[in-house]
């Protein structure tokens, strides 16, 4: 049977630096209920993604996928934008 590679999910985040030459950072927000005292809390994660053309700025909205190491921190490439501001 022959093994079937599945498409990598995309990460959508909102980018919150462009200062860099072809590398943004996105910042993922979830939310999580405490355990014990049941309060919701918000956990960001910030990841480096690689954009060749520097098409998004400060504020889009883009899509994410997982890719091969690119350099020390960045290991995700931008799919595409999904709103502008």
């Amino acid at each position: 049977m022959p093994s079937v590679r599945k498409k990598p999910r995309p990460i959508r985040g909102v980018v919150v630096s462009d200062k860099m030459n072809k590398t943004r950072i996105i910042e993922i927000r979830r939310t999580i209920q405490h355990a014990l005292y049941t309060k919701k809390l918000v956990r960001k994660t910030r990841l480096f993604i690689h954009d060749e053309k520097n098409e998004s700025k400060i504020g889009d909205t883009v899509l994410a996928v997982p890719t091969r190491p690119l350099s020390r921190h960045k290991s995700f490439k931008l799919l595409s934008v999904v709103e502008k501001t």
